[in-house]
């Protein structure tokens, strides 16, 4: 006689049922591939031995330096990527952890995208025009520019955003008092990513897609002319 034997269901490997749940609607993959990308751009500058403080060719090739943007704009971008030490990624992603996942939500990934990345244009465009000499690193000014896309979208909804600026004032403040914060990239990312979250809010409706995207490339447009103004500003 023959045994019957019932085959053992076979079950996915744990990473693959996690890739899928993150490609799903709704799941925060921006806000987790940014926050890779950091961690990724660290651990090179670690591995290599050369952080910030000793010189690091990794942090030179990224970082944002005004008087360098004319020649190499992407610059205003990569630095975003770039982190000084194990306290400011922490700080960074924590903040990112905390913000991203539930904006991503709301907005959508590729609306979540032109916020962070209009928002840290936005901080290093206010670092050309009020500190052109001033080399900067991180990814505070486009979570900045979260903070303030959060507060607007808040404010929309009807909630409560008195939390939400106490967290924003205390860490402007702190920008301003500790030596080597770039305050104004944080400045400048605040007011961007709530210009942007206003234009996101206004314009929800299916049928003013159009006037969404046409309003992101105005304010992409009024960083680069702002930002060809300071150019000119260093130059002359």
């Amino acid at each position: 006689m023959r045994e019957s034997r019932q085959s053992a269901p076979r079950t996915k490997p744990a990473v693959v049922t996690s890739v899928r749940r993150l490609a799903q609607p709704g799941s925060p993959i921006v806000t987790y591939a940014i926050m890779a990308l950091c961690v990724i751009v660290f651990a090179a500058e670690a591995i290599t031995g050369q952080l910030v403080g000793s010189g690091s060719p990794i942090v030179s090739a990224l970082l944002y330096y005004p008087p360098y943007t004319s020649i190499q704009p992407w610059r205003m971008l990569t630095s975003l990527f770039v982190h000084g030490s194990i306290l400011h990624i922490l700080f960074n992603m924590y903040s990112l952890f905390v913000l991203g996942p539930e904006l991503e939500r709301l907005v959508g990934r590729w609306r979540f995208i032109a916020l962070f990345l209009l928002s840290g244009l936005g901080g290093s465009v206010a670092v050309l025009l009020s500190s052109p000499g001033s080399p900067v690193i991180g990814a505070s000014g486009a979570i900045f520019g979260l903070f303030g896309a959060y507060f607007v979208i808040a404010r929309h909804l009807g909630g409560n955003s008195r939390q939400l600026i106490i967290v924003i004032v205390i860490n402007l403040v702190i920008g301003f008092i500790v030596p080597g914060i770039a305050w104004q990239a944080h400045v400048g990312g605040l007011l961007i990513g709530a210009l942007v979250a206003f234009v996101l809010v206004r314009t929800r409706d299916g049928q003013k897609r159009g006037v969404q995207l046409l309003l992101l490339v105005g304010v992409f447009l009024l960083l680069l002319i702002a930002t060809f103004a300071g150019v000119q500003l260093i130059t002359a």
